[in-house]
């Protein structure tokens, strides 16, 4: 039918059909501001969900409120009961714990006694989370049982896809690994089918990616990330499902990507939301952004973020402490370690640890205490397990432990430390491991690929504009390039034989370097007396002969 011919009723619910967001909520704000346009309480619902894509989010509440209140008056328990929960939800979401639990007791009130029925499949849901959260593995499981069976009872692909996440949810919690990712697995095999709706398709993409990161599954975090926002794209969603947590997820998987501009404008959005969303997202998106400036050399800036982030309630480390170390503060860096890993607790993931475990390893290298450093390692490498991001993190450490403790066993286990970031394309971390390399293969006697790995280092940092560690590839590459110079040659008298070698007359040798043609000619004086040569072509054949043309 033609626009004309629709009312605007049906054109605002044929905009939610279609999950076309910003349409539904404008059509649905204009007919919730007519005096004779009173909505139902599904259309009010429908308010609630174009409200949250269109990034309203306090108006979304307030839909809900309204909605929840409509479904009581009108006694429908099952919409009161689901509206309810999503209130749970969102108050959650915006970092109000107490509200959040108040909307889902009221939740249970209105579904509990009910025959089954699709909302109860949130309550379950909502039932493995707590028993998740008390480390209760099999009341989790037996509440995502319940969940799966009311969803296939419903027949809903989007219920049943979001009850085997959260069964992954469950079985990763209990250390089921293999079996946790299998379900994520198909779970996001429907999502990317398009089997399900925008709304679950989004939550489901989101849910993936925390998941993800929390279990230190890089490679699927860049999977369905990338993912993600292919289908931002095409679904014209811009990136609102990466709000909170999981827009703080998506910042770290940039960062570690080496995509640090779109990292830093990330975490930056994750800030504005501070008044919108939880705290805890916008601490982690600060210690991110600082993570970027202080790789870059923009050190005042990155301590700002991580004053932000502590200020939000958030030990800002191990970015703090590897702040202070660059800034020659060792002692700093390794008491804010020490209290960092006192702190932390096993809500935070492997791979927070990991990080902390790899930074202190750093740091007690720095200061010259081997051995907490090698007992960092050593817990880092328990740890890992076969997970290859953690593997790479403990792979570096051992190595840099193996340095300082006994070289020539320490470039195997870096060249596999280093395969495992190549192969995760991870350039920043991979760039400080060939530094790493470079010394084990200079102390090996193996000055070519010392040089190797160094100019690749200097050319990765460069790269990221990770200046500090560019510079310092690039000056230890010019030590290296001086170190092997043939004939006892110097840096200049190497620079005038490449020139002469290339065809310079003494002139143009002193147009080049800027210097006169008598110091071209005491130079030439001195080369000739050092190769035993005593002409030009004698001098340039020695210069090819030794690789430096």
């Amino acid at each position: 039918m033609s626009a004309p011919v629709i009312d605007r009723a049906g054109r605002a619910r044929d905009a939610v059909a279609r999950e076309a967001w910003g349409e539904a909520y404008a059509l649905l704000h204009a007919r919730d501001r007519h005096p004779d346009e009173a909505l139902t309480p599904d259309d009010l619902g429908a308010l609630s969900d174009a409200a949250w894509w269109s990034g309203h989010l306090d108006e979304s509440v307030a839909a809900r409120l309204r909605a929840h209140a409509a479904h009581v008056a009108a006694g429908d328990h099952r919409g009161a009961g689901l509206a309810a929960w999503w209130l749970h939800y969102e108050y959650a979401g915006l970092g109000r714990p107490a509200v959040a639990a108040g909307w889902l007791h009221r939740a249970r009130h209105h579904l509990d006694g009910l025959p089954p029925c699709p909302e109860q499949s949130f309550l379950a849901w909502a039932d493995a989370e707590e028993a998740t959260a008390r480390g209760d593995g099999p009341a989790a499981l037996a509440a995502t049982g319940r969940m799966t069976r009311l969803a296939e009872r419903s027949g809903s692909p989007d219920l049943l896809a979001l009850s085997r996440q959260a069964a992954s949810a469950a079985l990763l919690a209990q250390g089921r690994r293999a079996e946790g990712l299998a379900l994520l697995d198909e779970a996001m095999c429907a999502a990317e089918a398009g089997e399900l709706s925008g709304v679950f398709t989004g939550w489901l993409y989101c849910l993936a990616l925390t998941q993800c990161m929390e279990a230190a599954d890089f490679g699927r975090a860049v999977e369905w990330t990338r993912t993600a926002m292919e289908w931002c794209a095409a679904f014209g969603t811009g990136d609102n499902p990466f709000r909170g947590v999981c827009r703080a997820h998506r910042v770290e998987v940039l960062d570690l990507l080496g995509e640090w501009t779109a990292a830093e404008e990330e975490a930056r959005r994750a800030c504005r939301e501070v008044p919108v969303d939880c705290l805890e997202a916008a601490a982690a998106a600060y210690c991110a952004a600082g993570d970027v400036q202080r790789r870059q050399g923009r050190l005042d800036e990155a301590a700002r973020s991580y004053a932000h982030a502590h200020e939000l309630g958030r030990l800002p480390q191990p970015g703090l402490a590897l702040l202070r170390l660059a800034q020659g503060r060792a002692d700093a860096a390794s008491a804010g370690l020490r209290l960092a890993l006192a702190c932390q607790d096993a809500r935070h993931g492997p791979l927070a640890r990991a990080r902390l475990l790899a930074a202190s390893t750093e740091v007690s290298l720095a200061v010259g205490s081997v051995r907490d450093a090698a007992d960092a390692a050593a817990e880092l490498d328990a740890l890992a397990g076969d997970v290859p991001l953690l593997r790479a993190l403990a792979g570096t450490a051992a190595g840099a432990v193996a340095l300082a403790e006994d070289p020539g066993a320490a470039a195997p286990v870096l060249r596999r430390a280093l395969d495992l970031w190549l192969r995760l394309r991870v350039p920043y971390e991979a760039a400080q491991t060939r530094m790493l390399l470079a010394a084990a293969d200079r102390a090996a006697g193996d000055e070519e690929a010392a040089r190797l790995e160094l100019a690749f280092a200097r050319d990765g940092f460069e790269g990221l504009g990770a200046g500090p560690d560019a510079r310092r590839a690039a000056a230890l590459l010019s030590a290296a390039a001086r170190r092997r110079l043939p004939g006892g040659l110097t840096a200049r008298e190497a620079e005038v034989l490449r020139l002469v070698a290339g065809g310079a007359t003494n002139k143009g040798v002193a147009g080049a370097l800027v210097i006169s043609e008598h110091t071209v000619a005491r130079h030439l004086n001195n080369i000739f007396a050092k190769l035993g040569v005593s002409t030009r072509s004698a001098a340039t054949a020695y210069a090819y002969a030794h690789g430096l043309v």
